[in-house]
């Protein structure tokens, strides 16, 4: 898999970032989790949640299939809300600085395609809800990205394994002089984070 090469020099820079051991105790769950379908030769099917499904699960679903990949592991990464909203747009700026190749269809809540080779199909994301028909109905771990969903989402139906993994929302520096050295901060830390999970797993 040839990746871009601006994205190839972000994913070095984010595995040489150091991951503390409280967050290395958090990421375990998923790890074994993802270990237990590759030993049961089983579809791995991921749903990062978080509430408008916008900013921080995005960055996830997007990372997460990157990293698989990098590590040459096949999953199926999802991302879901409990409310639509929209792909938001300084996030979409974030992943374009890091050096995906993005394309958008529509208006309101549209549809981008996210590449990061020309080896590989898109990463298609959008805005919905974490039972959208365009998730896997069932048999899937929801990873929960940030508290609100967490807290208030006390049942995911379909989902056989619900794993907390949080992060903190670059939206509190939306309008700032530091709005998009934070979302990139945040984007590096997920890429980092999920790196590292598919980097344990043994296939």
């Amino acid at each position: 898999m040839n990746l871009y090469p601006t994205l190839q020099s972000y994913i070095e820079q984010a595995q040489a970032l150091p991951i503390a051991e409280e967050r290395k105790d958090v990421l375990q769950v998923l790890i074994d989790y993802v270990q237990q379908k590759v030993d049961q030769n089983r579809e791995i099917n991921l749903n990062f949640i978080c509430t408008h499904n916008s900013r921080r699960s995005q960055f996830s679903q997007i990372w997460g299939k990157v990293a698989a990949a990098y590590h040459g592991i096949d999953i199926n990464s999802y991302s879901g809300g409990v409310e639509v909203t929209a792909f938001n747009e300084r996030a979409v700026a974030s992943i374009q600085r890091f050096g995906f190749k993005v394309s958008k269809e529509g208006n309101g809540n549209p549809k981008y395609f996210v590449f990061f080779s020309d080896d590989e199909d898109p990463i298609v994301t959008f805005s919905k809800v974490y039972d959208d028909p365009a998730n896997a109905p069932k048999g899937f771990a929801a990873v929960m990205t940030c508290s609100h969903a967490d807290e208030n989402c006390p049942f995911i139906p379909g989902a056989e394994a619900r794993i907390p993994v949080r992060y903190e929302d670059p939206k509190a520096f939306d309008d700032t002089e530091k709005e998009a050295e934070m979302y990139d901060t945040r984007s590096l830390q997920i890429a980092s984070e999920m790196l590292y999970v598919f980097s344990k797993i043994k296939k």
